[in-house]
């Protein structure tokens, strides 16, 4: 489980095919005692580390490399990192698990000074987990949705989220991933049952 806060970015150090799969390493700068076996996110995904001094391998198998932005990642691409919380820690995003629902892309970027508006689309038969002022991970940063539509959202970017996560190097038509808020899937699914059907 995570926050959606993210502590840091890395660097890809290797992305290797491995059969169907693929074998990922990132470096870190001034995180160490990764444990082996441990999760973290990378750019909103669940993985398993596998430590070393001063970077990670993580594998990634072919359903996460079908279903997320991964499979895109090069040496040197800055992705961003976030160890999984412990019961001690501060929930100061939202619950994030780490599960990627789907990919979006950037649609637009709306500068104003140190601040941001940017757009994002996402998949229409996803449209009844977004409401306005919920929560969303993208690339597994929490941010709150801005004006939801059939087709794409918004979300407002601090100075501190555009520095401290790959999202303030993005480009319009760059890629993403997308977990929509847990509470909002579970709430969904029991009422599933109570909707008139199409």
């Amino acid at each position: 489980m995570f926050t959606g806060l993210i502590q840091q970015t890395g660097r890809v150090r290797a992305f290797e095919r491995i059969g169907d799969g693929a074998r990922l390493t990132v470096a870190t700068d001034g995180v160490s005692g990764w444990k082996r076996g441990e999760s973290v996110a990378i750019n909103g995904v669940c993985l398993t580390v596998f430590p070393a001094s001063d970077s990670f391998a993580a594998d990634l198998s072919a359903e996460t490399l079908s279903l997320t932005t991964l499979a895109n990642l090069a040496e040197g691409t800055i992705v961003n990192v976030e160890r999984a919380m412990t019961l001690s820690d501060r929930l100061g995003g939202h619950l994030v698990q780490g599960h990627v629902d789907a990919t979006g892309t950037l649609l637009s970027v709306d500068a104003s000074g140190d601040f941001a508006e940017y757009r994002w689309s996402y998949p229409a038969e996803h449209q009844y987990l977004l409401v306005s002022k919920g929560s969303i991970a993208v690339d597994g940063v929490s941010l709150t949705v801005v004006g939801p539509d059939q087709h794409s959202f918004g979300a407002a970017l601090i100075p501190e989220t555009l520095a401290r996560t790959n999202l303030g190097s993005a480009n319009v038509g760059d890629p993403v991933n997308l977990e929509f808020d847990i509470i909002a899937k579970y709430a969904a699914r029991m009422l599933r049952a109570y909707l008139p059907t199409q």
